[in-house]
Order: C-alpha cells, then sequence, then structure tokens
C-alpha cells in the first residue's frame, strides 16, 4: 500500500482545480477526492470544510499570492495609492490568466451577476480591506457617521470596480488580453481622477480666505 502524502494547502487546492478541469464536475466526495490524490482526509479537514470552502479559498489564494508579490517589490512600497491599485490590478489579473481554464469555467455561467456570488465573498473582504488600507485620500468632513458612509461607499465602489473588470476580462477575446491592460488602465485612472479632492480643497480654501476677508473688511 503506497505511503499517504503530506499535503499543504496549496497543493489541495492545485488538486481540486485539476480534478474539476479534468472530469468538467466537482469530486463525488472529500474521501474520493483525498483517495484519489493519496492523501488522508483528515488532512483535507486541516485547511478546509468543504469543497465550496474550497472554491471561495481559490479565489482569496489569487489575492493574496498577487499582494505577496507586490510586497516583495521595492518599487511597489513607494507608489502611491493610483499606482498601488494599477500594480495590484495588473498582478492580480496575471493570476486569473495563468489559471484562466479554471476561472471561466466556475464564473463563465455567473458572469451577469458576480455581485452577490458566495465563492468570492472571502475576495470581498480582502480586496475592500486593501483598499481601506491604500490611504486613498477624501475629503475630510470631520463628522464620523458621514465619514464611515464616505469610507463604505469608497469600498463598495472599488469592489464593483474589480467585479466589473473580471467580467470585462471573461469576455476579452484579445491577444494576451491586451484589451483588459487597457480597460484596468483607463477605469483605475478615471476612478482616481473623480476622486481627486485637490481641486475641490483649493475651491472651499478660496471660499474660507473670501470669507473672513469679507468679515475683516467689514
Amino acid at each position: 500500500m503506497a505511503k499517504k502524502k503530506t499535503v499543504s494547502k496549496n497543493d489541495i487546492i492545485t488538486n481540486y482545480m485539476g480534478y474539476v478541469l479534468e472530469h468538467d464536475q466537482n469530486p463525488k466526495s472529500v474521501y474520493a477526492f483525498a483517495k484519489a490524490n493519496n492523501f488522508d482526509e483528515a488532512k483535507f479537514y486541516e485547511h478546509f470544510a468543504s469543497f465550496e470552502a474550497i472554491e471561495k479559498g481559490i479565489f482569496e489564494a489569487f489575492f493574496v499570492n498577487s499582494l505577496e508579490a507586490l510586497d516583495n517589490n521595492e518599487d511597489y512600497n513607494i507608489f502611491d495609492a493610483r499606482n498601488k491599485l494599477l500594480s495590484f490590478y495588473y498582478t492580480f489579473f496575471e493570476n486569473l490568466t495563468a489559471n484562466r481554464s479554471y476561472v471561466t469555467h466556475v464564473l463563465d455561467k455567473y458572469k451577469s451577476d458576480l455581485k452577490g456570488l458566495k465563492m468570492l465573498s472571502g475576495l470581498k473582504q480582502h480586496f475592500t480591506a486593501y483598499i481601506g488600507a491604500l490611504g486613498i485620500q477624501m475629503l475630510e468632513i470631520k463628522q464620523e457617521q458621514i465619514e464611515k458612509i464616505q469610507d463604505k461607499a469608497l469600498k463598495e465602489s472599488a469592489w464593483l470596480q474589480l467585479l466589473l473588470t473580471m467580467k470585462f476580462w471573461l469576455d476579452d477575446t484579445s491577444a494576451s488580453f491586451e484589451k483588459t491592460d487597457i480597460f484596468i488602465e483607463k477605469s483605475v485612472n478615471t476612478t482616481f481622477d473623480v476622486l481627486d479632492i485637490a481641486p475641490l480643497k483649493s475651491v472651499l480654501d478660496l471660499g474660507k480666505f473670501l470669507f473672513k476677508e469679507k468679515f475683516q473688511m467689514n
């Protein structure tokens, strides 16, 4: 009898993705899946509670692997928020492209409504936390409740933008998915241009100055 293998979380993910692509369906049971890949069933449950949890974990792994690659890049660490987000997008979609057969297999039928998909819920948690940590400059309102609403709106809009980009990528038939790269550049830059509060702050500062001067002159 062959000795059972020691498997890591990534090993299980890789085996699962391979099985789904080869058989065009999920494994029948965790027992059968573990037996086919020569590891103890208990090892599976050390990392995942179910196949649904693996599907969720796969998209989380795409995020984590992308961010780890970026964190090891010295240039990335000195980028501003705009260029950090652009770098994340390019790296994340490189990871998706490297696993396109699996991603299209599981997402293609849902691409018209990715928003509520459970398998993307872990990715959303990671991504919105990342957006919150980027330090994207917003208008200072100094009203806690409004600032919380503003922060939530930023994270939700960023998440919807990522989903829209994923849908575009799923439909992209251009060589090397170059149209997706163009879409990423234009959409991220447009978002930051809209969020650019420097002109608005200048107008507000001018207004404050004129208001102050008017009262002093009177």
